[in-house]
């Protein structure tokens, strides 16, 4: 075929004939003043046509000076008009999502072919070839179109209205649909923006079966973190995704929603040992509370007040203090309490011993009374530690009933001097024997392995040995003696 035909052919492109390939060719040698031969002058002529070309949207981002791909269409926007500056002549745009098996992405069409695909040039389930200029939109990654046209023999394999797994979310996808279970919620805070208008956002956290994610609503969709609570099976509507801190993050503004759904959501996290975590690490933990202090609070450089609060966690490799701040300080929870930390920053704290912060970025989940932990193979969920993991079940936090345990439950079992334990029946006299890690309503006691959380008038300091009798009363113990 000759050296020409055969890199055509090699380009398998409709973008340009053979013939406008051939004069592209003849133009290149005559630039070059005779330096390049014709199959030098075709290999060049065939990278430029290829430059731009990505294997899926996954890899398109935003800087790129063109980008070339092939997507399918899973929705069409409304026209919209605009004032050009300086025009007479109204602009006119329209966006059209795309997607393929690597992720999705908004395209803007302009002008003519806005009006074009108005018409109903452009149907949800055609396949596109597209040629187009990356950008950072508002609501995430967009390809401003330069050039599409129809392929009828491509297939793609994504469905049109479909939802997103927590695990498939990429950086610039938008108009995702992504259902989860609520974990942790967060109050609205409120920002002035650059025009003197103020801005209002809150945070919640979801999680499926293949991982969790921070869900950020703005403005008048911020309210709707408030409203809903932990538990809850949630499907957030036309998010977009972002990044921050090195995290994946799914925004939802004006054009999206978080709405409840009747169905089951299994989330079940895994989580990194205690005695296995180190200085600089970001971690998932989880494990029965020990003890818990007051909140308190404090004047920041800044001014404003902050507060904190302290706890203990305990699984079965060893125990560490983990730093509430801000609204996690205000969590509910409790001595005895089975608790899910995401994404705590471990540091040096007090007396060179280790310390867990959960702060904005982190995940604090109260479990149902009846989950379970056991061990499981694999590393924690957060930028993990790269160690074995125990995998907490929450099945009784997904759907709200106890879950079966085959191996123990994590609330703890208090041993008494008759052999009984805390899984007695209300009403039986107990006795107890522990460290006061704890004073005030109520006052636990810590035997170095279980907890008790006891109800005493008695006027108790931190770290004194104390034995307890009296009845148990819904796992505490009302005590009729301390000494």
């Amino acid at each position: 075929m000759g050296a020409i035909a055969d890199i055509y052919a090699d380009l398998e492109t409709d973008e340009v004939s053979e013939e406008e390939f051939r004069e592209a060719v003849e133009q290149k040698i005559e630039q070059m003043g005779g330096l390049a031969d014709e199959e030098t002058a075709a290999m060049l002529i065939a990278h430029e046509l290829k430059d731009g070309e990505v294997n899926g949207i996954a890899d398109i981002e935003p800087g790129m000076d063109e980008v070339k791909f092939i997507a399918k269409v899973m929705a069409v926007g409304d026209l919209r008009t605009f004032e050009r500056d300086g025009e007479d002549e109204d602009g006119r745009v329209i966006n059209v999502e795309v997607a393929d098996e690597t992720g999705s992405v908004a395209l803007s069409f302009w002008d003519e072919q806005a009006v074009s695909i108005d018409e109903g040039q452009l149907d949800v389930g055609d396949v596109l070839r597209i040629k187009g200029r990356p950008k950072d939109g508002y609501n995430g990654l967009e390809v401003s179109v330069d050039k599409a046209e129809p392929d009828e023999e491509e297939e793609i394999d994504v469905q049109p209205g479909g939802t997103t797994s927590i695990e498939g979310l990429t950086l610039g996808q938008s108009d995702v649909n992504v259902r989860g279970l609520v974990l942790d919620t967060e109050s609205v805070r409120t920002f002035d923006r650059d025009d003197g208008s103020e801005g209002r956002v809150a945070n919640l956290s979801i999680g499926d079966e293949t991982g969790r994610v921070r869900v950020t609503l703005w403005d008048e969709r911020a309210d709707r973190a408030e409203a809903l609570s932990a538990g809850t099976a949630v499907e957030v509507v036309d998010g977009y995704v972002r990044e921050r801190d090195g995290d994946l993050e799914l925004h939802v503004g004006d054009r999206g929603a978080v709405e409840a759904v009747e169905e089951t959501v299994e989330f079940t996290p895994e989580t990194a040992p205690i005695d296995g975590i180190e200085i600089g690490q970001t971690v998932d933990i989880g494990g029965v509370i020990r003890s818990a202090d007051p909140k308190r609070t404090f004047d920041r450089d800044d001014g404003s007040e902050g507060q904190v609060r302290n706890v203990r966690v305990q699984d079965e490799t060893g125990d560490i203090r983990v730093a509430l701040w801000g609204d996690k300080a205000d969590k509910e929870i409790q001595p005895g309490d089975e608790v899910y930390f995401a994404d705590v920053e471990i540091d040096d704290g007090w007396q060179d011993d280790l310390e867990a912060s959960a702060n904005w970025r982190s995940t604090v989940v109260v479990l149902e009374d009846g989950a379970t932990t056991q061990p499981a193979g694999g590393t924690g969920g957060g930028a993990a530690a790269d160690q074995d993991a125990a995998e907490t079940g929450l099945d009784a936090f997904a759907d709200g009933e106890p879950a079966e345990s085959d191996g123990g439950t994590a609330t703890a079992a208090v041993e008494t001097e008759a052999g009984a334990s805390a899984d007695s029946e209300d009403g039986e006299v107990v006795e107890f024997t522990g460290t006061v890690v704890q004073t005030g309503e109520p006052v636990v006691l810590d035997d170095g392995e279980e907890t008790m959380s006891v109800e005493t008038g008695a006027t108790l300091q931190l770290g004194q040995e104390v034995t307890a009798r009296g009845r148990l009363s819904d796992g505490r113990l009302d005590a009729e003696d301390v000494f």
